[in-house]
């Protein structure tokens, strides 16, 4: 499945906040999202998911525009993970996994036995089944951001959109996402992330794309798109790329 994101323009009442975006990817690779805060990030992941109309452009998958699709095919196609949850009422992780097979049985439909055996799956893909009977509300950051992750599987969907999956989570668990996102994607799905971490595109991205002030400043490879000099004017902040050794990269920060 190919993701197509054409010249797009978009933003709220009129104002334009993100201008003449281009940017495509396929199931199976992971596209990462760098930018400062204010740069559009969240705009052009509202625009992909349907949920803002672009002034300008449009998104496509394999050529097909979207902007017609009901929201059930919508659901179909794109499972979205927020930066952050908070759920209503205390629901156990297996109910809470369970609500995004209405993206298939319906609003108004109840689950039956072939959905709960994929909301199971989903969190056995994530290692997280002995989860099933906890209380969401209980759970740590970490095991709240796979749920959430379970959830999207679940969903069934081809490609999902992944906000700041790392925030507010410990090295640890940071590393874990990491890595279920990396799995996720050989598996075969697409994924579209954002970080505020350069480092952690050079752990999992296959390309990623650097934005600043609504338009993007590269796109292309990690090693390609994360030089010192767009790094700089993306973020306005001295800093060194250092290499460690086994081919992995870091970001230094300067602070003098």
């Amino acid at each position: 499945m190919n993701i197509s994101i054409e010249n797009v323009t978009a933003g709220y009442r009129r104002k334009p906040v993100i201008f003449d975006i281009s940017l495509e990817f396929a199931t199976g690779e992971v596209l990462c999202l760098l930018g400062a805060n204010g740069s559009g990030k969240t705009t052009l992941f509202k625009t992909l998911l349907g949920l803002l109309r672009p002034f300008a452009g449009r998104v496509c998958i394999n050529g097909e525009d979207i902007s017609r699709w009901p929201p059930q095919r919508l659901a179909r196609t794109f499972g979205y993970v927020p930066q952050a949850h908070t759920p209503p009422f205390a629901f156990r992780v297996r109910d809470v996994v369970l609500m995004a097979r209405s993206a298939h049985t319906g609003v108004f439909g109840s689950p039956g036995k072939r959905d709960l055996t994929i909301a199971e799956e989903s969190l056995e893909r994530l290692n997280i089944l002995p989860l099933a009977n906890e209380h969401y509300t209980e759970l740590s950051g970490g095991e709240r951001q796979l749920v959430l992750i379970a959830r999207a599987l679940a969903q069934q969907a081809r490609v999902l959109v992944l906000d700041e999956p790392t925030s507010n989570l410990d090295f640890g668990n940071q590393m874990r996402i990491l890595r279920h996102v990396k799995e996720l994607a050989q598996s075969g799905l697409g994924v579209l992330m954002t970080t505020h971490f350069p480092d952690f595109a050079f752990l999992c991205a296959s390309r990623v794309a650097l934005m600043k002030q609504g338009r993007i400043l590269a796109v292309d490879s990690p090693d390609a798109t994360l030089t010192q000099a767009s790094l700089e004017e993306a973020y306005g902040t001295p800093l060194r790329i250092a290499d460690v050794g086994h081919g992995i990269r870091v970001v230094v920060p300067m602070l003098h």
